[in-house]
């Protein structure tokens, strides 16, 4: 149970940390001054939401998110959402290669080289289908959620733990709503594709509440972070760099690999998500799939990886409400049901 349980948090944590989240750029669009509570709300939803989502998927045993739409939304709506879940996974996926080519830059290699170089990597693990992703977040996300925190940690020890939390001055709450609807489409497609590999209910329970307190907790001490140099972020891409500028070179290097395999774990969620979709429709290996939808998207990380998350974020953001609003109510709807 425990295993399986941490099998399905690193699955949620590798989803959530991609580009635009250890970047700094996604939490720094929601988030930024007077947003501690807006993250501790998102923290309780984002775990509320993981719990019902994979509660369903549990029942219905899915490998695709079709059931778990019927069940939220209706035959009608789904349809309009089987769409949406599509183009946001195939937009975002554009957004982590984007990011890839953006992170290499940092060490002066050419953009469209660290994007055929995180596209390649990305097919290549579709060569393990399915125990290929869990696999390799079972390695990668440990070790990159120490090494973000290692470095927020230290920052934050450098500037004194300037951190404060006054309840008169919370006036951002409201983003919790937006940021949690924003990452409850990829939720949907990722976990619905694992629902009939869940063996316990306890790995929900252990997946839900373990993925919701790291993400909150790392989210709030980034913000935090991102607070005390707010006057440089506008002259870096990546705003995670603003705060290593503190730091030697070295350390510029190790957390641009590391924000790499971010970018990477989220990609891979992506195209596993698209995957598992259309593979009603297209038949064939997932690499050689995995490969056909790489090559549909490299030709639009072009548009540059700031300007993707700032026009393409807050817009899902909003869009993803009555999902997220459908999630929530589930559970309430369902037990009405029940007793009738």
């Amino acid at each position: 149970m425990w295993s399986g349980g941490f099998k399905w948090m690193f699955l949620i944590i590798g989803t959530m940390i991609g580009a635009g989240y250890a970047s700094g750029r996604e939490l720094w669009e929601f988030f930024g001054a007077e947003s501690g509570l807006a993250i501790f709300l998102f923290a309780l939803l984002f775990t509320i939401c993981t719990a019902i989502i994979m509660g369903i998927s549990y029942q219905k045993r899915s490998k695709h998110y079709l059931p778990i739409l019927h069940v939220l939304m209706g035959k009608r709506l789904t349809k309009l959402y089987d769409f949406m879940i599509v183009l946001y996974l195939f937009s975002t996926t554009v957004i982590m290669l984007a990011g890839g080519g953006a992170t290499l830059e940092v060490l002066h290699l050419p953009y469209w080289l660290g994007i055929v170089f995180i596209g390649g990597c990305v097919v290549l693990l579709f060569v393990w289908d399915t125990k290929g992703m869990t696999s390799m977040n079972a390695v990668i996300i440990p070790v990159l959620i120490v090494c973000l925190l290692g470095v927020l940690v230290a920052f934050q020890t450098l500037k004194g733990f300037p951190i404060s939390f006054r309840l008169d001055e919370q006036h951002n709450w409201p983003a919790a709503l937006t940021f949690t609807s924003l990452n409850v489409l990829p939720l949907v497609a990722v976990l619905a594709a694992v629902g009939g590999e869940i063996r316990h209910k306890g790995e929900i329970w252990i997946a839900s509440l373990g993925s919701g307190l790291i993400l909150g907790g790392i989210s709030f001490l980034y913000n935090e972070s991102l607070l005390q140099v707010a006057g440089d972020i506008m002259l870096y891409e990546i705003p995670l760099f603003a705060i290593l500028k503190h730091y030697p070179y070295f350390m510029v290097i190790v957390m641009s690999g590391l924000l790499w395999m971010a970018i990477y774990t989220t990609a891979a969620a992506g195209v596993f998500g698209l995957i598992s979709r259309l593979r009603g429709y297209i038949k064939g290996k997932a690499w050689l799939i995995a490969l056909f939808l790489i090559s549909l998207m490299a030709p639009l990380t072009t548009f540059g990886f700031s300007t993707l998350i700032a026009i393409l974020y807050p817009l899902y953001g909003v869009l993803n409400l009555y999902v997220f609003g459908s999630i929530l109510l589930y559970p309430i709807l369902n037990h009405s049901a029940s007793v009738k």
